[in-house]
């Protein structure tokens, strides 16, 4: 078991890790366009509504990487949750 030390100590770095990967990012997945129309959408669901927007070819490779930020922000807030959960009963 992480001391409370530890435990906060990994928490900072992970919030570091998450502040750096905010500011660029995007939600949703890439798709094409269908097999007569060549080019790539951006796809993903605002309201329960999907919304798609096209990917410029010169960009597709940067939304990719876009993506796969905030997948890596879903699993560190995953991550963060867990340590905030231990500090708390830590602290009963």
């Amino acid at each position: 078991m992480a001391t409370e030390q530890q435990l906060k100590s990994r928490r900072t770095k992970l919030s570091c890790q998450v502040t750096e990967l905010l500011a660029d990012f995007l939600v949703g997945s890439i798709s094409t366009k269908g097999p007569k129309r060549p080019g790539f959408n951006l796809t993903c669901k605002v309201d329960q509504i999907t919304k798609t927007r096209h990917i410029r070819k010169d960009h597709e490779k940067r939304v990719a990487q876009m993506i796969k930020k905030h997948k890596r922000i879903k699993v560190l807030i995953q991550q963060l949750a867990e340590i905030n959960w231990a500090l708390l009963t830590i602290e009963e």
